[in-house]
């Protein structure tokens, strides 16, 4: 679907100054509503992540191994299902958007971020508490400043999709690539390269959302708006986690 910069272009929301004001504060509400959605799912994948790792649970994810270069922690079988849980989630989600209700999509999406939140405790073991929380800020930061560009910008963001899409795909092939040849110079290529386009995505998916909800949510009803804010909050959500970890890469410092 091509997005247009002024979403009053849209036909059948165009009009009166009176219905132009009702859509500008229904957007505004439902941009609301994505986003505080999106944040309480990453905090609670924060929360998720922080318990595992600091009480007793963390036994069941991981386990120190002694090995002739020293204790090693090694993930357990439980660790690794909560490695691949999270694309499960979004798979059923994606196939189900228009099948499941409001409150499927709703606990699904927190099963979601409570199953991220187990996959992404192993980072506690690879990098220092005090540069995850670095990291965090300055992904939170440049996530902001982009999210709002991609909202207010009139430049038409469409023609970036087909880019950053064949860039993402290029990023997973390199990285199944990677895992092989453990290149850390292709790597280093990967994160770099992978920040320019989930920054992309965050922008371009903002946009979308805001033309979406002229034309689709603003005429659907609140059930299935309250339904698409879910969606639209995982595009972020998933935008954010990805810009986090690349950048944890770039600039994290190890723990050992």
């Amino acid at each position: 679907m091509a997005l247009s910069p002024d979403y009053r272009s849209f036909t059948g929301v165009s009009g009166s100054a009176a219905t132009q004001a009702v859509v500008d504060a229904g957007l505004r509400a439902y941009m609301l509503r994505v986003y505080n959605w999106m944040a309480s799912g990453l905090v609670l994948t924060g929360i998720v992540a922080y318990l595992i790792v600091n009480t007793p649970l963390q036994t069941a994810f991981y386990q120190s191994v002694q090995t002739p270069a020293g204790v090693v922690v090694q993930p357990t079988g439980l660790a690794w299902l909560s490695i691949f849980a999270p694309l499960v989630f979004v798979m059923v989600m994606s196939f189900g958007v228009n099948k499941l209700s409001r409150t499927a999509a709703q606990t699904l999406y927190w099963l979601f971020c409570a199953a991220m939140g187990a996959s992404l405790t192993n980072i506690f073991f690879i990098y220092t508490s005090a540069s995850i929380v670095e990291v965090f800020f300055i992904t939170a930061g440049t996530f902001a400043a982009v999210s709002l560009y991609g909202y207010t910008t009139r430049t038409d963001l469409t023609r970036m999709g087909g880019f950053l899409f064949m860039g993402l795909i290029g990023i997973i092939i390199a990285a199944l690539v990677n895992m092989f040849m453990h290149s850390s110079g292709l790597q280093f290529a990967i994160s770099i390269i992978g920040v320019l386009v989930f920054t992309g995505l965050t922008a371009y998916d903002t946009q979308r959302i805001k033309a979406d909800y002229v034309q689709f949510a603003y005429a659907s009803g609140p059930e299935l708006a309250a339904k698409r804010s879910v969606y639209d909050a995982l595009s972020l959500y998933l935008n954010f986690i990805n810009l986090f970890m690349l950048l944890l890469q770039l600039l994290g410092n190890r723990s050992r």
